[in-house]
Order: C-alpha cells, then sequence, then structure tokens
C-alpha cells in the first residue's frame, strides 16, 4: 500500500491541459461526444453513471490516461473492481466517429473524460469547461488496481488515497457523490444484511430499512442483481443520495462511512445545506472536484499516444 501511495504522488504535477484544446485540430470534438453518449443513453441510461465510474477507475490508476480501455489478459479491466464496469462501446462509438471526422488527433483519455461530465449533465446535473489535451497510456495492469478504494474501505483509508493523489476531503465526499446515480450488485453489500454484528445486520443500516434491501437481495439470492445506490433516486444527479446517508440508508458500507465519520460527515451536511453548517453547492463543488481528478497523472506533449483504437496499443 505505501508503495502504491507513492506512486500515486508522483502522478500529481503541473499539467498541461487547458479548455479548447481541438478547438483549431478537431473543432467538432466534444459535440461529437456528446452526441455519442446522448444516443447511448437514450437507449440505455445505465451507461451514465457506468462512464463515469469508468473515468474514476482510469485516473486512480496511471493517471487518466485511458489505460482501463485497453483489452488483454491482466490488464485493468480485467481486475475485479472493473469487471462490473459498463460503457466501453459508448467509448469505441464516439472514437470511431472521431477518426472519421480528424484521424490521428483525440485521445481516448479526453473522450472518456468528456463523457463522463456529459454523463452528469444528461442525469440533470451540472455542465463544466473541461480542460483536454491529454494523450493516452500505454502501461495497463490489473495489479495497479489495488489503489483503488473498496466498498469496505475505512473513512482514513480512503482519506489517505485520495490526499495522494491532491485531492482532499471535501473532494472525496463530492466524488464519492457521484453514487447518486447509478446501481450496485447486491454481492457488494449483502454481507451488511446477515450475521454482520451478533448475527444481525450492520447497526448503522436504518431498521426500517432493512427489510426493504433483504427483500430484494435475499441471504444466499442473486449475487448479481443489481439496486439503485441512492434509494428512489438513482436516475437523476441530485443531493438525495447524501439526505439517503442521512437516514441510513447508504447501499455500500463505505458510503455510510461519510455519515458515521464526524470528519465526512461535515461536508455531507453541507451538501444538504443543513441548518448550522456553512452550505455547500454539490454540482459545483462536484465540478470542481472532477476537473483536480481529470488533471491526476495526465500525459501530454510527447508524452503518451493518441490511440486510434481505444482498446488496442498502436
Amino acid at each position: 500500500m505505501t508503495v502504491m501511495l507513492a506512486m500515486a504522488a508522483a502522478l500529481v504535477q503541473a499539467q498541461g491541459t487547458r479548455v479548447g484544446f481541438y478547438a483549431r485540430t478537431c473543432p467538432r470534438a466534444e459535440s461529437i461526444v456528446r452526441s455519442a453518449v446522448q444516443s447511448h443513453f437514450r437507449s440505455n441510461p445505465n451507461i451514465a453513471p457506468g462512464l463515469l465510474r469508468m473515468h474514476f477507475h482510469d485516473c486512480f490508476v496511471q493517471g487518466c490516461d485511458a489505460s482501463i480501455l485497453i483489452d488483454g489478459p491482466n490488464t485493468e479491466k480485467t481486475a475485479p473492481p472493473n469487471r462490473l464496469l459498463r460503457g466501453y462501446e459508448v467509448i469505441d462509438d464516439a472514437k470511431t466517429q472521431l477518426e472519421a471526422a480528424c484521424p490521428g488527433v483525440v485521445s481516448c483519455a479526453d473522450i472518456l473524460t468528456l463523457a463522463a461530465r456529459d454523463s452528469v449533465f444528461l442525469t440533470r446535473g451540472i455542465n463544466w469547461a473541461v480542460p483536454t489535451g491529454r494523450r493516452d497510456g500505454r502501461v495497463s495492469l490489473a495489479s495497479d488496481t489495488t489503489i483503488l478504494p473498496g466498498f469496505r474501505e475505512s473513512i482514513d483509508s480512503q482519506k489517505q488515497k485520495f490526499a495522494a493523489f491532491g485531492l482532499n476531503t471535501q473532494d472525496l465526499v463530492a466524488l464519492v457523490g457521484g453514487h447518486t446515480i447509478g446501481t450496485s450488485a447486491c454481492q457488494l453489500f449483502s454481507y451488511r444484511l446477515y450475521n454482520f454484528t451478533n448475527g444481525g445486520p450492520d447497526p448503522t443500516i436504518n431498521p426500517a430499512f432493512v427489510p426493504q434491501l433483504q427483500a430484494l437481495c435475499p441471504q444466499n439470492g442473486d449475487g448479481s442483481r443489481r439496486i439503485d445506490l441512492d434509494t428512489g433516486s438513482g436516475n437523476r444527479f441530485d443531493t438525495s443520495f447524501f439526505a439517503n446517508l442521512r437516514n441510513g440508508r447508504g447501499i455500500l458500507e463505505s458510503d455510510q462511512k461519510l455519515w458515521t465519520d464526524p470528519s465526512t460527515r461535515t461536508f455531507v451536511q453541507r451538501f444538504l445545506g443543513e441548518k448550522g453548517s456553512r452550505p455547500l453547492n454539490f454540482n459545483v463543488e462536484f465540478a470542481r472536484s472532477m476537473v483536480k481528478m481529470s488533471n491526476i497523472g495526465v500525459k501530454t506533449g510527447t508524452n503518451g499516444e493518441i490511440r486510434r483504437i481505444c482498446s488496442a496499443i498502436n
């Protein structure tokens, strides 16, 4: 873990991205990406949270360099934390269109970064200017994914991992707030419902919520069944995810800990605008944190490459 965090720290450095990087070389780049995301979103809204998670998982491993897209044995996409990700076909579609319009110009890393932003916008979240100019990485190792925060992770451990990339506690809470859209497989949290402590469920779950979750994810049931991470608002980018945490209705153990740990609960309360707190606009702060995260370890200039096919190294 110490070695991985040291490697992560080395990725945090001055970057050469800028808004409008493709203004002259491929002026329709951003509109082509958004059109591709919109097209897939219309037929399958689940690609929005999939693309947002994919971007997060890409940036935390080798930096934001689209290494998560590379096919092959023992690549990042084969690692357990990434096996349930979805949306690769959206990136491939956008890349095909971009190669037809501007061959060899727009990186897969930028496509994924833009697609993550567009996914938030399409689920009624904020739209923000995305700095572009990333190049694609050539290294993709499943073994590097241990740096990704896990669904049982303590807040101290999560903070340590985020801090290694120059992200503070507010960034952590804001970015995890991305769980306001999307789902989780029962296998990632059902252990909280049965024999968690003294034969009963996780005591941080609201007792009135337990039967509902047990009905959705019965003991020894289908572990691949998916349920909303933000109960009651799983398709809309809003603050109800934080309200659910306050009410003991967080799905993942690592998410619920944002409320039980005082150092992160403060930011949950501020995003909710609770009386006595200094309110923070979740959408605005999420966008700021996304820009920070999206500049982790990016390759620019002569570093990296521009892949013609996102799943394969040139």
